[in-house]
């Protein structure tokens, strides 16, 4: 009952990181945005998602390993999961280490008063956004086609 829990927990959270992550590519590039369009936008998405997404993805990560430790007789599950365990966490540095130090920038900008090098810094972050878009998005499907594929599906008690 645990590991079945843990799975489909872990299963629905990598989805939503990769959803929400695939949705700000596809919605929200900023490349045709004027300077003040992309100011109001990128801090409207920082003060809803700079604490948010960082909790997921730990939480994923930790159920990500915890599904992979659970599983000692597969080991072509356990290696999948700690490969997209990997993925996870490359994400997740990706976004510390590139995309948060951009956000902490853009956050204090006023509108009226946006830097000359603003596009710079869109195109940094933006670059940075699909790297970690890719690595969570690898990552999902490899949790996903580990419970598709690789694991019995959840048998219900008679």
């Amino acid at each position: 009952m645990i590991l079945q829990t843990i799975r489909l927990v872990n299963l629905i959270m990598v989805g939503l990181i990769a959803g929400i992550l695939f949705g700000i590519s596809i919605g929200y590039n900023p490349e045709h945005l004027s300077a003040t369009a992309y100011v109001e936008q990128q801090q409207s998405a920082i003060n809803a998602l700079n604490t948010l997404m960082p909790i997921l993805g730990l939480i994923t990560i930790v159920l990500t390993l915890a599904f992979a430790f659970l599983q000692k007789d597969n080991q072509v599950v356990r290696a999948t999961l700690l490969v997209a365990a990997v993925l996870l966490i490359t994400s997740g540095l990706v976004t510390r280490f590139g995309n948060q130090p951009i956000n902490s920038v853009v956050i204090t900008w006023d509108t009226g008063d946006i830097p000359a090098s603003w596009a710079g810094l869109r195109d940094k972050w933006w670059s940075f956004h699909l790297i970690r878009t890719a690595t969570t998005l690898a990552a999902f499907c490899l949790i996903g086609w580990v419970n598709v594929y690789k694991l019995s599906p959840v048998t219900r008690p008679a």
